[in-house]
């Protein structure tokens, strides 16, 4: 692997980000994706069909093409549901706030600055009533454990490395604790309010927080 000192450059395939010189450049050093779908709250790699709901996840999906690595920019053409255009009838600025439900981005967690509405979970919490008309919160899943030795991935946006608990500490990681905001042709980041146009521009933000690693982020 060319080092950055030496002459390399950053390969702009998406899924790549190797560095690499002319010299190592040959047919098959480069593993990378073509245009990245997003339909129904679903992340998908146009070019394999392979699909993640978890934004790191799809993010550490391996490239299932090779070739060269090249400094050209690929031209991105990202699909989702909200491309295909329907007639929408107009709505008074109050029935706008009150409908939050009838918007996709709402209905999917992400910050919708429509609506003012951000990031939050699809699953209410259950309560339960008890005799005595008592509200309690439903006991929190058990975390399975896990030995220091073995290896995890992380789930922390942007992140997607593996990790040992042993070599887990408070600046181990690098993520953006999120949400992630795609709205009106821009892409970004709600915890740095850092917007680009294009995808790959996106996936280069760099993570603006430093924290433990986490195998089971939401």
């Amino acid at each position: 692997m060319a080092g950055a000192g030496d002459g390399a450059v950053r390969c702009q395939r998406i899924g790549c980000d190797a560095m690499f010189t002319e010299e190592d450049n040959v047919e098959g050093s480069c593993r990378y994706h073509d245009s990245p779908l997003f339909h129904d709250g679903m992340k998908e790699w146009s070019c394999c069909k392979q699909r993640s709901h978890d934004f790191s996840l799809f993010l550490a999906i391996p490239g299932c093409k090779t070739g060269k690595h090249t400094t050209e920019k690929p031209v991105t053409k990202i699909v989702s549901s909200s491309a295909q255009k329907k007639p929408v009838p107009v709505r008074s600025p109050d029935q706008n706030k009150k409908n939050d439900d009838s918007c996709s981005r709402c209905r999917q967690g992400f910050f919708c600055s429509d609506h003012g509405s951000q990031g939050r979970s699809s699953k209410p919490a259950v309560v339960v009533s008890t005799a005595d008309n008592q509200v309690e919160n439903t006991p929190a899943p058990v975390k399975k454990k896990v030995g220091i030795n073995e290896p995890q991935v992380c789930r922390n946006k942007a992140c997607g490395k593996t990790f040992k608990e042993k070599d887990n500490h408070e600046t181990a990681c690098e993520y953006h604790p999120g949400p992630a905001v795609f709205h009106d042709r821009l892409r970004g980041w709600k915890c740095c309010d850092i917007h680009v146009k294009e995808f790959d521009e996106f996936l280069s933000i760099p993570p603006c927080t430093r924290g433990w690693h986490n195998a089971d982020a939401a």
